[in-house]
């Protein structure tokens, strides 16, 4: 299945979510389907990686504007722009996770929720 078959099954937010990475070269894009798991925190997990905190600041900003310009949406909360080792973007129903590329590793997103249903872009 192509990329853009795969995107068509995603939701207008998902989408511009994952625009907005690939606009700044973010790296192995993962979505995390939780909609059929039992006390999932929400719908979806968006996750990449950046090459450094200016990378992953930038990826984080970019989601955020394209987002708001094409669909009038902000997150409902942002944490971690500090140090920009691992960004936490909440869209309520899509938790949008940015990481440098050794805390990606370290906290392992993927194999804690081995059990969703995981696309990799």
């Amino acid at each position: 299945m192509t990329k853009a078959t795969v995107k068509k099954t995603f939701t207008p937010l998902l989408n511009q979510i994952i625009d907005g990475i690939e606009d700044i070269k973010g790296e192995e894009i993962t979505i995390l389907d939780l909609r059929n798991l039992e006390n999932s925190v929400c719908d979806y997990f968006v996750i990449c990686q950046g090459n450094s905190n200016t990378q992953v600041n930038a990826l984080a900003n970019s989601v955020e504007k394209k987002v708001r310009e094409n669909l009038g949406e902000k997150p409902w909360h942002v944490e971690g722009t500090g140090n920009a080792e691992w960004i936490l973007m909440d869209y309520v129903n899509i938790a949008v996770h940015i990481f440098q590329r050794d805390v990606r590793a370290f906290y392992d997103l993927e194999g804690l929720w081995a059990d969703a249903e995981i696309t990799k872009l």
